[in-house]
């Protein structure tokens, strides 16, 4: 099934692209599972969009512990000594104050862990959000996170169909790791796919990319998504992505 336009209508008031990103992520991480991956590994699916809510640990402990006056009648405790307030700490003002502009991270990945018991991070597929091609301060953000994970060990695969943002993804990251003239490529249709792995065998590290240029009205391609150094099984980008439009009645 050739790729759609999803960030334009009719296919995006009909199923916004967060939506079919979300369901195209289970289908990989379905067929991965379910053929190419033994029990050795896993593949789960991670959506994101907006700022994530947190418990912080120490409320947590806190409640555990319970109130100060819990067990005491009125302000006596149970042996009828005097409950007393902690001390209170007022720090200084701070030396330096300045307005800063937190992006909302817009996220759809499908990550492999590989053992049993302390699972261990080893790939990562991203599908790009217009957020993550937004502006200049986005997809440095982009691109220092697939840097984060390469410089781990992690393969990643990036997968960007976003038709209504503009930006070269794959030389950002070039950017970010000053590589040569030689390790750039820029899609001729502005839309890519990338797999990635970095090779740590000798000294430097080498980054190895397998680029493909992505176009509307094209079948995608299936990409190599490494799990080792010497491992790699098949990301088959258009088998799940029409397993996707298929799900959501997409034609």
């Amino acid at each position: 099934m050739p790729l759609r336009d999803h960030f334009h209508d009719p296919i995006d008031s009909y199923c916004p692209w967060h939506s079919f990103h979300g369901n195209w992520a289970t289908k990989m991480v379905d067929r991965l599972n379910e053929a190419w991956l033994s029990d050795q590994y896993v593949a789960q699916g991670e959506r994101q969009f907006g700022v994530p809510v947190e418990i912080d640990v120490a409320a947590l402990e806190r409640d555990n512990r319970g109130s100060l006056l819990a067990g005491m009648n009125g302000e006596n405790g149970e042996n009828g000594g005097v409950a007393t307030a902690a001390k209170v700490y007022a720090p200084p003002a701070p030396p330096l104050s300045t307005p800063v502009g937190f992006t909302e991270p817009q996220l759809v990945e499908v990550k492999v862990y590989r053992g049993r018991g302390g699972w261990h991070l080893v790939a990562a597929v991203e599908l790009v959000s217009q957020a993550n091609k937004d502006r200049n301060e986005t997809r440095r953000t982009f691109a220092i996170k697939c840097a984060s994970y390469l410089q781990r060990g992690v393969s990643v695969v990036v997968v960007d169909a976003v038709t209504n943002r503009s930006g070269e993804l794959h030389n950002d990251l070039c950017d970010l790791l000053d590589l040569p003239a030689p390790a750039r490529w820029a899609s001729p249709t502005g839309l890519h796919v990338a797999a990635y792995r970095t090779v740590k065998a000798g000294d430097p590290v080498r980054l190895d990319v397998w680029p493909h240029p992505l176009a509307i009205g094209a079948e995608l391609p299936t990409v190599p998504l490494w799990l080792a150094a010497d491992l790699a099984v098949p990301l088959e980008l258009e088998m799940t992505y029409e397993a996707a439009c298929k799900s959501l009645r997409i034609r």
